[in-house]
């Protein structure tokens, strides 16, 4: 189900990202959640959640990598 904010993302997502990537996973995560409502929209049997947070990760990895310390930054 679409986040109404970045308190409800998952413990994994807050604990571990920065706030603006934060902000970047939401937005991408509810993009994600109506584009891929229909089940001939996704490939194989993935369902909208696992999609969802794929793009998600996605979105926020192209803005955002590990550094040598094991943290999120900006590239």
């Amino acid at each position: 189900m679409p986040y109404k904010s970045i308190n409800e993302l998952p413990k994994q997502v807050k604990d571990n990202l920065p706030k603006h990537a934060q902000e970047i996973y939401k937005e991408a995560y509810n993009s994600a959640w109506d584009e891929y409502k229909e089940s001939k929209d996704r490939k194989g049997d993935v369902s909208r959640e696992e999609i969802s947070h794929k793009v998600a990760w996605s979105a926020v990895k192209n803005v955002y990598e590990k550094n040598d310390k094991d943290n999120w930054v900006k590239k």
